[in-house]
């Protein structure tokens, strides 16, 4: 108990330390609580006060509290004064508190404002990978704090494949996209984090977001504790979460032109390399082990987001986790799939946006998805070998089914993530209500 009552009184003293810029406000905060102690002294002195002797005191009190002076303008001079100085000190003392923390041309009360709105947001899960996981976070992070990503770890290209293969890390790519997006800090971390170095033979073609989670992964010795640390680092508004930490390989077969058998292709990377359509994918090892943080985020969830993604390679391999899929099986969130605005050369070539779903309904099951979000502008240049993934009959036959303008105008051929972020947001609480009925 003395042991804890020193450890208190030394972190009470240092807040007495020079060059805090503490000291000052609680002077005025005291000075304050003294005019107020007077007022309340004024009239206890009127009311009490008997004509009885003359008391050194009472004549010091009385020339002191300004007797000559009307009660009620004694007590509104230092009742306000009293009150000013209280609220002046406080205000002082929170910019002084807050001043490291705030951000240029925002005021504390925009701050608070927008933390205590976004910490009462809902539980949203997004599913994905890729740069379409990225983009949708980055528009969610607006609406919500209580955001957690859950990324595929099947990439075997690229940085992260080479990293993969010499450090035996998980690739380290997508999570590195997500949690650059999660950052309060985005203009500057993004270029930080998506910076890739060339010129040195060992360098070249690495980020340096991926060396930097290598490196906490080394330093902590674990990749979820490194994820971690880089979102404190990074002070990230969210989680990121892999499906699984096991080391898995993306498998599928496909039917290439002129070729008659099927032929299987190992490797996330290698699939749209090859052109052909997709038959089937799986994992190897297969039912590998979900990630017992993404079970609980899923099954806490309010809104659960699939896509946007590569339909093969970034949105199937978490659905290839068994222990996941059933986890969202039995979430009662609602569950969305966003599709994608164009088709992916050598993945999802000529594929409508009822293909899309067909195609992630086979792995999850038959109404797997709560609503189907499609885009419905079509205005603007695409990539060569794209197409715009169309809302076709079969898909207007849903009853799922909503269709908005979603594209980005500067890149039509992706989501705009405020446009995207808004709309599952309005969906989101003309089904279920006021977030007061569903956030505890």
């Amino acid at each position: 108990m003395g042991r804890r009552f020193r450890q208190w009184v030394q972190n009470f003293l240092r807040w007495f330390k020079p060059g805090l810029g503490i000291k000052r406000w609680m002077l005025v905060i005291l000075a304050g609580i003294t005019l107020l102690g007077i007022g309340l002294g004024i009239l206890l002195l009127d009311i009490y006060r008997t004509n009885t002797g003359n008391s050194a005191i009472l004549t010091f009190l009385s020339v002191a509290s300004l007797r000559f002076l009307p009660r009620i303008l004694r007590v509104v001079i230092f009742g306000g004064l009293g009150i000013g100085l209280v609220v002046y000190g406080i205000w002082g003392l929170n910019r002084s508190l807050l001043r490291p923390f705030l951000r240029p041309g925002h005021t504390v009360i925009d701050q608070l404002s927008d933390f205590r709105r976004r910490d009462r947001g809902p539980r949203v899960v997004a599913i994905g990978g890729g740069h379409g996981l990225s983009t949708l976070l980055r528009g969610l992070k607006a609406h919500t704090r209580n955001l957690t990503a859950i990324v595929t770890v099947a990439d075997d290209g690229g940085s992260s494949g080479r990293l993969r293969e010499s450090f035996g890390i998980l690739p380290p790519g997508d999570i590195r996209n997500c949690l650059a997006a999660l950052s309060n800090d985005e203009a500057l971390l993004t270029q930080l984090f998506q910076y890739r170095f060339s010129g040195a033979p060992e360098l070249e073609g690495h980020s340096f977001g991926n060396l930097f989670i290598t490196a906490l992964t080394d330093i902590t010795g674990s990749f979820e504790e490194a994820i971690a640390e880089s979102g404190r680092a990074l002070s990230v508004s969210g989680r990121v979460l892999p499906s699984t930490l096991h080391d898995v390989r993306l498998v599928a077969d496909m039917r290439l032109p002129h070729v008659v058998n099927e032929v299987r292709v190992q490797g996330e990377s290698k699939i749209p390399e090859m052109a052909g359509r997709v038959r089937r994918v799986w994992l190897e090892p297969n039912n590998p082990p979900a990630f017992p943080p993404a079970l609980q985020a899923v099954l806490n969830a309010d809104l659960i987001v699939i896509g946007p993604g590569s339909l093969y390679t970034s949105l199937l391999p978490n659905l290839l986790v068994p222990d996941l899929l059933a986890a969202i099986q039995s979430s009662r969130a609602v569950k969305v799939y966003v599709s994608n605005i164009a088709t992916q050369k050598g993945e999802t070539d000529l594929y409508t946006c009822f293909d899309h779903v067909r195609a992630l309904e086979e792995q999850a099951g038959g109404n797997f998805f709560d609503l189907v979000l499609c885009n419905e502008n079509y205005e603007g240049s695409l990539e060569p070998a794209s197409q715009w993934v169309q809302a076709d009959e079969k898909s207007r036959t849903d009853p799922r089914l909503y269709c908005a303008d979603l594209i980005d105008a500067d890149h039509p051929w992706r989501h705009d993530s405020v446009k995207l972020s808004q709309v599952l947001m309005d969906l989101f609480s003309e089904r279920t209500g006021p977030l007061s009925d569903h956030v505890g």
